[in-house]
């Protein structure tokens, strides 16, 4: 039986626990992110660190009230689009300019996009009369990196925080 060659740091195909010792903490995904962009900067091998978001939440940001009116401007909006789409399209085969498809594929778009919403909001039964927007955040993001390189990172990341510029870390380096 042979085995196929698979390098130690290929991203795994199904989801695996990260591996790596803690190289640094961070509060925002911006700040860990600006720390591997500062490993980079520094020509550190950037391919044996990972952003680990430890405990993730879901957080819903709720963006307005949803009224009759709202859901059915949305659903004539959005059909529209679509209407007007097909209707270009069916222009496209039809000899010369015509009208008559653009105009049909809208004023039909915006029929069905205006029915088809109104029964979806009909069927939460006023259960949901928001609009909001979701998003996978954590309380903080880990920088770890592979043994071999840990302690080498974490230097660099020390200089990071002293306001050091990655050219002169990684000079002295």
């Amino acid at each position: 039986m042979t085995t196929a060659f698979r390098p130690t740091n290929a991203i795994p195909s199904l989801p695996t626990m990260p591996q790596g010792w803690p190289i640094g903490s961070y509060d925002t995904y911006e700040e860990a992110q600006r720390a591997v962009d500062y490993l980079a900067d520094a020509k550190f091998p950037v391919q044996d660190v990972t952003i680990v978001g430890v405990e993730p939440l879901l957080v819903e940001r709720v963006a307005g009230r949803l009224s009759w009116g709202r859901v059915l401007g949305t659903g004539a909006a959005s059909g529209a689009w679509f209407g007007l789409f097909v209707g270009l399209l069916l222009g496209f085969f039809t000899p010369g300019f015509a009208w008559g498809p653009i105009l049909t594929g809208l004023v039909a778009g915006t029929v069905f996009g205006m029915v088809f919403a109104a029964m979806n909001y009909s069927a939460t039964r006023g259960r949901r009369d928001f609009v909001s927007h979701s998003q996978i955040v954590a309380r903080r993001y880990d920088v770890l990196c592979q043994p071999r390189q840990a302690e080498a990172a974490r230097n660099l990341l020390a200089k990071l925080s002293i306001g050091m510029p990655a050219t002169q870390a990684a000079a002295q380096a």
